[in-house]
């Protein structure tokens, strides 16, 4: 796996950024059984700039704690096929990666959050990281029954990290 983050604040935690979004990405892929390696964006910005990505991306002027961008259209979610003629859309010509998608996270909402939460930071970073890359994989939770698989899979990655609330 290939991933890239760029901090955009001048935030700093008291965990390895890098070290935790890896250990959580790759759990979710595994769970998934991803047949690929993949190539992932990672954007850690404030609530300002989210909120506008927000807007532009999904017409909702609000901020939000994270934004997912799948690069893969999902039949259904977790079944990664990729026709021949789709190949060149969604693989690195170079890596030959599957470039998954990006995701966006507004350090100031992991803070906010976890404090809210009653939880570590490193707990609501993890969380988010997970809910992200499940949206990568397929998954959402517009319906009842869909966040309820969701939620049940973020929670058993989570917990095979170790990190809980």
């Amino acid at each position: 796996m290939t991933f890239y983050v760029e901090n955009n604040t001048e935030r700093e935690f008291s965990f390895s950024i890098e070290e935790v979004f890896q250990n959580v990405a790759e759990a979710v892929l595994e769970m998934e059984a991803c047949p690929y390696e993949v190539c992932i964006n990672v954007l850690l910005t404030n609530n300002e700039e989210i909120r506008g990505y927000n807007k532009e991306h999904r017409g909702i002027d609000k901020e939000t704690d994270v934004l997912s961008f799948p690069n893969l259209f999902f039949e259904r979610a977790g079944e990664f096929a990729v026709s021949e003629e789709e190949e060149a859309d969604y693989f690195d010509p170079d890596s030959g990666e599957l470039i998954l998608g990006d995701i966006i996270i507004s350090t100031d909402r992991i803070e906010e959050q976890a404090r809210s939460y009653g939880h570590s930071e490193l707990r609501e970073f993890a969380f988010l990281v997970a809910h992200s890359m499940f949206h990568l994989c397929g998954y959402d939770h517009m319906e009842e029954e869909e966040a309820a698989i969701m939620e049940k899979k973020q929670e058993t990655v989570l917990g095979q990290l170790g990190i809980t609330r």
